[in-house]
């Protein structure tokens, strides 16, 4: 096995060979042009049948082995938990042998060799369908789970080498919409298919093997997509592999944990997922109707969310959406409980009559707006992780994954289900549930500091101030790169990390770490402090041997080479510290400029003093952030860097 290098860590290109050079270099389009691209929209079709086709099948089962096909050794009762643990073993068993084969063969081959078993399975489930022969349609419940166990790897590890980082949020938001909707409307068909009298376990076969057909000559039109280690020797130990891939993953914690943060999310997501039905009869006391609406709603949610992330990212892998996300699952699930604690008993009603009730659109409205919550939560971290991976591995960090998702389910149903035989009622396991998943963010969080600081330079780049970038296509998304910038405010470093496709290291004065909160988020932040040489020789000599390291490890260091805040609104004489860096360690220089910034809260005033009189411009200020294209080191002086600055600041 080949192991990932300290570049690899601090964050991955997209592929360029597979890439069209405007999306690297370019405006990159929307999320919605994405389909009209061939290197996105065979894709997505084949995964939105393949998503659709797994829920039509295991849908129109349920309801055949729950009303229309009894069989002795399996109770109605249990056949939609045994139907859902034949579907999730394979993702145990399997997830790490199809990371591997993710990684040696081309990605478009593994599609299409999964989309081919995909039809072997239907044609055999339409075989049981005609002989109503109930092992044998189990038995394809298991092997349509080893299919999206399969594609499940090549799926997320097919995104990054095909879009740019700019264009992974709004692809994988693409992803994370059309799979819900392709689950929604596959139940959806399942159900009314399966009802037809007479032909309905017919109309189920032919259309599950249509949906299959269709999904194997989607498949036919995705681009070639390069093995990233095709000299892989493949591990057939799926309990050895599984833990050489979550030891692998834990080199770089933000990876690691964020894998935990999506396990998390699928906990979070099972509780509700699995205790609608019962949730819609014992508690909102409506018919079955009720329970699809509510599978509905969940499912526009999370598809909205998840659309949502490109825009509110401005087409960057934006993680400060992870905590917004966090808040609204917690929020809206406690809101979820009182809303509906408090309903009387009814009768049963349809869903005229329930949604005749205001009473009930506030639950709908709680569902819908924890679902959208879970979209923002969710489709960030996977961005970052298929970012931050190393090519190489990426298939397989993705199948570890796809294993702690399915154990964090396992263990929600089994939390859910004690919590229930315990005599808890279910609206106070979504309300435990909601309190759990504030308990967990804050792990992560504080485990995390990137999430979090992120989510600062969010909300000030959209609230206090709105952020105009041009130019940030030259800020590197892998190796080592010195950021330099003017220095106007005591937010500078805020607005900066809000720009960065990755985390920077900031060298700054050291006097900026006693300011109240500001100086807690810095050292959160991992900035480097420095002080004068003549006035403490043992901080700027350790500040440099810490910025040597960042460099080293292939990482971006910022620097504000004026040396303070400015306290006139001009730009000042640059310092030579750059070039005793650049001396030790080599690395572009990308020269930037923020403009509009000076005057505000966070900048000096005519007195020199800084953060008095809140609000005196505002809120929603204009600022703007020019990024100038990376010099060679060889090229850098003090001067010239400043001269670039200014030519940015004029422009």
């Amino acid at each position: 096995m080949t192991h990932p290098t300290a570049a690899d860590h601090s964050g991955t290109a997209p592929d360029t060979a597979s890439t069209p050079p405007d999306a690297v270099h370019g405006a990159p389009p929307s999320q919605f042009a994405l389909l009209r691209q061939r290197r996105f929209a065979p894709f997505f079709w084949t995964q939105f049948l393949g998503a659709g086709n797994d829920n039509l099948f295991k849908f129109a089962l349920t309801v055949l082995l729950t009303y229309q096909l009894q069989v002795d050794w399996l109770p109605p009762a249990m056949a939609g938990l045994v139907i859902g643990a034949l579907f999730i073993l394979p993702f145990v068993l399997l997830s790490a042998t199809s990371g591997q084969l993710s990684d040696k063969y081309p990605k478009e081959l593994v599609m299409r060799f999964v989309k081919t078993l995909e039809i072997a399975i239907m044609a055999l489930a339409a075989w049981g369908f005609s002989r109503q022969d109930v092992p044998i349609l189990l038995g394809c419940v298991f092997l349509m789970g080893v299919h999206s166990t399969l594609f499940g790897p090549v799926k997320f590890a097919y995104l990054p080498q095909h879009l740019s980082e700019r264009e992974l949020t709004g692809g994988n938001g693409m992803v994370e919409m059309g799979t819900f909707v392709s689950i929604l409307l596959g139940n959806l068909v399942g159900g009314l298919l399966i009802a037809l009298p007479d032909v309905g376990r017919s109309a189920v076969a032919v259309s599950c093997l249509a949906v299959a057909v269709a999904g194997r000559l989607a498949a036919q039109a995705i681009p070639h997509s390069p093995a990233p280690d095709p000299q892989l020797r493949i591990e057939w130990n799926p309990l050895a592999e599984t833990w050489r891939n979550l030891r692998l993953a834990h080199g770089n914690l933000v990876v690691f944990r964020s894998l935990l943060g999506i396990s998390w999310m699928w906990f979070f997501g099972a509780v509700f997922l699995a205790n609608f039905p019962a949730f819609a009869k014992e508690v909102l006391h409506g018919d079955e109707h009720v329970a699809s609406a509510l599978l509905m709603v969940f499912s526009l949610g999370i598809g909205i969310g998840s659309l949502m992330c490109e825009m509110l990212s401005k087409r960057h892998v934006e993680i400060g959406l992870v905590p917004v996300g966090a808040i609204g699952m917690t929020v809206f699930a406690v809101d979820l409980y009182f809303a509906s604690s408090s309903l009387p008993v009814r009768p049963v009603m349809g869903l005229g009559a329930f949604l005749a009730d205001p009473a009930h659109w506030r639950v709908m409205a709680d569902l819908g707006l924890l679902a959208l919550s879970a979209g923002l939560y969710s489709v960030p971290m996977y961005a970052l992780i298929q970012l931050r991976s190393p090519p190489t591995h990426r298939a397989r960090i993705i199948a570890a994954n796809n294993i702690l998702n399915a154990l964090f389910m396992i263990v929600s149903s089994l939390g859910a289900g004690a919590m229930l035989g315990a005599g808890f009622s279910i609206p106070q396991v979504f309300l435990a549930t909601g309190l759990l998943n504030l308990l967990v963010g804050l792990y992560i969080f504080l485990l995390v500091p990137e999430y979090l600081l992120r989510f600062v330079a969010f909300l000030a780049t959209r609230l206090v101030y709105r952020l105009k970038v041009e130019g940030d296509g030259h800020i590197p998304t892998r190796g080592a790169a010195v950021l330099v910038c003017n220095h106007v405010s005591y937010v500078d470093a805020i607005v900066l990390m809000a720009v960065s496709p990755r985390p920077i290291r900031f060298l700054m004065d050291h006097r900026i770490f006693q300011v109240p909160v500001l100086g807690w988020l810095f050292r959160l932040a991992k900035a480097i402090p420095i002080a004068p040489q003549k006035e403490d020789p043992a901080t700027y000599e350790a500040a440099f041997e810490a910025a040597d390291r960042v460099l080293a490890e292939g990482d971006l260091l910022g620097i504000f080479p004026e040396g303070g805040i400015t306290r006139d609104g001009q730009l000042q004489p640059f310092k030579g510290g750059v070039m005793k860096i650049l001396e030790r360690r080599p690395a572009p220089v990308v020269p930037l400029a923020l403009r509009n910034l000076w005057g505000s809260y966070f900048s000096r005033i005519e007195d020199g003093s800084a953060m008095v009189r809140p609000f005196r411009r505002g809120l929603f200020n204009r600022v703007e952030l020019l990024a100038g294209e990376p010099l060679p080191p060889i090229q850098v002086s003090p001067e010239g860097l400043r001269e670039r600055v200014r030519e940015l600041l004029e422009r």
